[in-house]
């Protein structure tokens, strides 16, 4: 039989505390959720052992009874022993508890009633400080996408989507938070829409052609006449929380970035990056007469000086 390093396997110490262990169950649990890696075997997988080693660390009776048994001899994760030699057993056992345990914990803890139903039909929403209890099985999830504007990431925004489930159409409302970034996930409870199941939207960024994210930075361009650039300028800027004027130094070429601090985008927990302003020199068009006399004579001038 192979023995489990419960500690290894949540990345915890033996001195641990309750909190500590809960902590660090929680920070896994979250990261490998089947609901977020629903076709990934090695990811659900993984799930299960971190319930495991949360079955036993986590409740204070299963950890004395492990550490007891594991303190006299040197095992570790991955080993096999034989459970004939500790007691356990004639050498051939058969252990009759959830198929979502391995026989490791079976062997120490099979019929238990404490035994919970953690394992598949844990509620993502309990990793995030949710109430409700886990009925037992998991329920189907279905995975869409959801194209946002920078803008309605930034503020926030519901979201008319239509959907084709097991061949109904399907309409509902999403509501996306504040500060979502792209490439998240954002899970939907299909019930009220009359799903059964749940919905997991990726999030996608549309942009816009001026606006770019990156990080949490924004890069705006910014369209400048030839004169503006040459002869510095104030212009009003638009950003996601309102308009504010800007100082363009004298003969500032295309390309060039000025910096706006904590104008950038703000992420679900207020981190906000900074705004840069990228200059793009642009020729006015259907030029005067006038105009096209005074770009003849800048032309003179420029040659002059060579």
């Amino acid at each position: 039989m192979e023995y489990k390093d419960y500690y290894k396997i949540l990345g915890v110490d033996k001195s641990s505390s309750q909190d500590e262990i809960k902590k660090a169950y929680r920070k896994l649990a979250k990261k490998y959720h089947p609901d977020l890696h629903p076709n990934d075997d090695k990811a659900q997988e993984k799930f299960k052992e971190i319930n495991e080693a949360y079955e036993v660390l986590g409740d204070a009776d299963r950890k004395k009874k492990y550490d007891t048994f594991g303190s006299g001899y040197n095992f570790t994760g991955g080993q096999d022993f034989d459970p004939s030699q500790y007691g356990f057993g004639n050498g051939s056992y058969t252990y009759t508890t959830s198929g979502d345990f391995s026989d490791f914990f079976n062997m120490f803890f099979g019929g238990s009633q404490k035994t919970s139903s953690r394992m598949g039909g844990f509620d993502l929403g309990n990793l995030f400080g949710g109430g409700r209890k886990s009925t037992g099985r998991q329920t189907p999830s279905y995975e869409s996408e959801l194209n946002i504007t920078l803008e309605e990431g930034y503020n926030g925004v519901i979201k008319n989507v239509n959907l084709n489930i097991s061949g109904e159409n399907k309409s509902l409302s999403v509501n996306v938070p504040k500060g979502i970034l792209p490439g998240k996930k954002l899970k939907v409870k299909g019930e009220k829409w009359g799903i059964k199941g749940n919905i997991l939207f990726k999030i996608n960024l549309v942009e816009d052609g001026k606006n770019k994210l990156d990080g949490l930075d924004i890069i705006t361009r910014l369209d400048l006449y030839p004169w503006q650039a040459a002869l510095g300028d104030k212009v009003v800027v638009s950003t996601l929380d309102g308009k504010i004027k800007v100082d363009i130094p004298k003969s500032i070429s295309s390309g060039k970035k000025i910096r706006v601090p904590k104008k950038g985008y703000k992420d679900m927990k207020g981190n906000q990056g900074d705004l840069y302003i990228e200059m793009n020199i642009v020729i006015p068009q259907n030029l005067t007469e006038e105009e096209i006399k005074l770009y003849e004579k800048l032309k003179q001038l420029s040659l002059k000086r060579e």
